[in-house]
């Protein structure tokens, strides 16, 4: 079973690359400054993550990031009792852990956990600023450093998975998109050291597909497949093989889904 207590921690040093499309970046670091909790909404793949590693960095904070699924629980996040060496010991969950050290405590996908998990968050994100740990009876008060980030895709919402109104307006919002073209180029050609000339038609190509989603397709071709597709091609694969591997295959299993992708391929290199 997945365990949010190996939830992954960056330290604080290079920015990775990210590209600002509005003012993101201002939001983020004010809401930072004013101790607000922040939720981030987009579609898979168009840089939430990125994004938040990027601040993380630039704001010179520890960063865990927990991948949100399904048995994913409160407990998960805040700690357990294991046993080591024959005796019990008390192990601080990633958001304890983000707590303790000011850290940046970032929650992807976070309509994914159990429901169990908003109650736990909802004393971090008002005024108290609190994480009460019941099995060792600590409340642990969070640092001005400390900040809790959420994000959630909301074209993948369903009524069993949503965020209810009481926790959403616990958070300041910022929507995310997929960059506009030009941007994008500048991305996918900075991240995969394609040239801005061979990335361009990617990109072309991209907006068709995304122009599919709810008909053919659930889901539009993210900037990171985009990335991935180029950075095949910079490494020498052909351009359509690269294309079939990374954007045609991960997007439908339909066959005839399949053919209409290609079509699509053929009508942007000819």
């Amino acid at each position: 079973m997945r365990s949010a207590l190996d939830a992954k921690t960056t330290e604080g040093g290079e920015a990775p690359f990210y590209l600002p499309q509005k003012d993101e970046c201002e939001i983020f670091t004010a809401a930072f400054e004013r101790r607000m909790p922040l939720l981030l909404k987009g579609p898979t793949g168009c840089g939430k993550t990125r994004f938040v590693a990027h601040m993380a960095a630039r704001l010179g904070r520890p960063l865990y990031t927990v991948s949100c699924h399904d048995d994913l629980a409160a407990s998960d996040l805040v700690g357990r009792y294991l046993l080591k060496g024959g005796e019990t010991e008390w192990i601080d969950g990633p958001l304890t852990r983000a707590v303790r050290d000011g850290a940046i405590c970032y929650l992807d996908e976070v309509v994914e956990a159990r429901k169990d998990v908003t109650v736990v968050l909802h004393p971090l994100t008002d005024d108290r600023r609190i994480l009460p740990v019941e099995r060792t009876g600590e409340v642990l008060e969070a640092p001005p450093q400390f900040m809790l980030v959420a994000s959630y895709n909301p074209g993948y919402q369903s009524i069993l998975k949503t965020l209810k109104p009481s926790t959403r307006q616990r958070f300041l919002s910022i929507e995310f998109d997929f960059p506009a073209a030009a941007q994008e180029i500048e991305i996918v050609s900075a991240e995969s050291g394609l040239s801005k000339e061979m990335t361009a038609p990617l990109v072309r190509l991209a907006a068709k597909l995304r122009a599919l989603k709810g008909q053919d397709l659930e889901e539009g071709v993210s900037t990171r497949l985009l990335v991935y597709c180029a950075t095949l091609i910079a490494a020498g694969m052909p351009i359509e093989r690269a294309i079939q591997t990374s954007l045609i295959e991960p997007l439908s299993d339909d066959a005839d889904v399949k053919r209409g992708l290609n079509d699509l391929v053929a009508a942007v290199y000819g």
